[in-house]
């Protein structure tokens, strides 16, 4: 289908790439420092200083095309936030500092779709002006997460409260005092039919019973606020804080992860892009064997493939974007499905070959490449692992030439 940004888009993108130039580049050293000296847990002063320039020339919440404007920020359809994304993911920080960041721009949709007007007022308004960070919590660390139904934790219904008891881990971003809350998925209907039991819930992250268990690293890395275990002990909260009706949760988490899913593609192809500019300049740089590395054959091939890979990679992500803009997310599932398997996949392998390119340095904290990798490898498992996707795409292929096909059993074709 054909496609083109709109003056919008285009003015933004310019406007993001200069943002890029005049203030995150230079400042990354800095951030990397701060991070550094503050910890895991910290946060960098100097995203302040850069939210505010962010907020000057309107770059601000840019991922929520029909938010009512009583908030700051500009909103671009799926299309148009695409490059400017892919220009974000280029830096780690960068999203943040436009209030872009997830997993708070999945809670923000979902808030702003199925909460309560106190919710809204609450949470996503201090969200919205970037006051506060929040968390996700629905992977469980005694459930397989790549079946959602699956979750143990309990939302049991008492009076004009819900109570939950259960265990989440991978709630990114819940150590930082920053995260004051947290969107639960669990079990109100363990009896229900499989696709009602679940609900999500609002929790406040100071509510007694909450508290902080492990802190799970990715391949040995401390991310900012980490990946905590969170342990839901009687923990009250409001009938109110139920995002949309008993019986939703399931449906709500696919309305999240579906924007949320595009937008982690969208930002890896900016990895890409970064890690093939750094294979590139190392290749010009080293010397071996009577000549630099761009002279080998093979670092030329490396070169090539990453090239027309990311290239190709970028335009299933425009066109998924489009489709999501004109005919909804629902109707474009399946290529949703697709370029979460495609990209990660794609990215890791150019990240490889500028590691290899980089020889040792490579694997080291000296280049970006090994805290790239590490998140990007991550990618094949958030958001569902690369098998779930795959099974979904080939299900509805198989449906389209056989749509009576029954997966639960050996098609008889006598």
């Amino acid at each position: 289908m054909p496609y083109q940004f709109s003056d919008e888009g285009l003015a933004m993108q310019e406007t993001v790439k200069r943002f890029m130039d005049d203030h995150i580049y230079p400042n990354e050293e800095e951030y990397l420092t701060q991070v550094e000296e503050l910890g895991p847990d910290g946060y960098p002063p100097i995203l302040d200083k850069l939210k505010g320039a962010a907020l000057q020339r309107g770059l601000w919440n840019l991922f929520l095309p029909h938010l009512e404007p009583d908030h700051p920020g500009t909103r671009l359809s799926n299309l148009d936030y695409a490059p400017v994304s892919e220009l974000l993911g280029r830096v780690s920080f960068a999203s943040e500092t436009l209030n872009c960041s997830a997993p708070d721009t999945g809670n923000m949709e979902i808030l702003h779709l199925y909460g309560s007007e106190r919710v809204k007022e609450r949470w996503l308004t201090p969200l919205l002006e970037g006051e506060i960070r929040s968390a996700f919590s629905m992977t469980e660390p005694d459930s397989a997460s790549s079946d959602a139904t699956n979750i143990g934790l309990t939302i049991r219904p008492d009076g004009d409260s819900y109570v939950l008891n259960g265990r989440k881990w991978f709630s990114s971003g819940a150590r930082s005092e920053r995260c004051q809350v947290l969107i639960v998925m669990g079990k109100t209907d363990p009896d229900g039919p499989q696709h009602r039991q679940q609900s999500m819930i609002v929790v406040p992250k100071d509510t007694p019973g909450v508290s902080l268990g492990a802190d799970p690293h990715v391949f040995g890395y401390s991310d900012r606020g980490g990946h905590p275990e969170v342990i839901y002990q009687e923990v009250r909260v409001p009938a109110d804080n139920l995002l949309g009706n008993e019986g939703d949760g399931f449906a709500i988490a696919q309305a999240r992860l579906g924007p949320g899913r595009i937008h982690h593609c969208m930002r890896s192809i900016g990895v890409a892009e970064r890690a093939l500019e750094l294979m590139v300049t190392r290749a010009l740089e080293r010397h071996a064997f009577g000549s630099s590395l761009a002279h080998k054959g093979v670092v030329q091939d490396w070169i090539a493939e990453s090239r027309i890979e990311i290239d190709m990679a970028r335009q299933y992500v425009l066109h998924t974007a489009h489709l999501m803009d004109t005919v909804g997310n629902k109707s474009a599932a399946t290529d949703i499905a697709g370029i979460k398997v495609a990209i990660p996949n794609v990215v890791v392998r150019v990240i490889d070959r500028a590691i290899q390119t980089h020889g040792a340095a490579g694997v080291t904290q000296f280049f970006p490449l090994a805290h790239m990798y590490a998140h990007i490898r991550s990618l094949r498992i958030a958001d569902g692992p690369d098998e779930v996707h795959k099974m979904t795409i080939a299900r509805r292929e198989i449906r389209k030439h056989h749509p009576a096909f029954r997966f639960d059993m050996p098609l008889d074709t006598r």
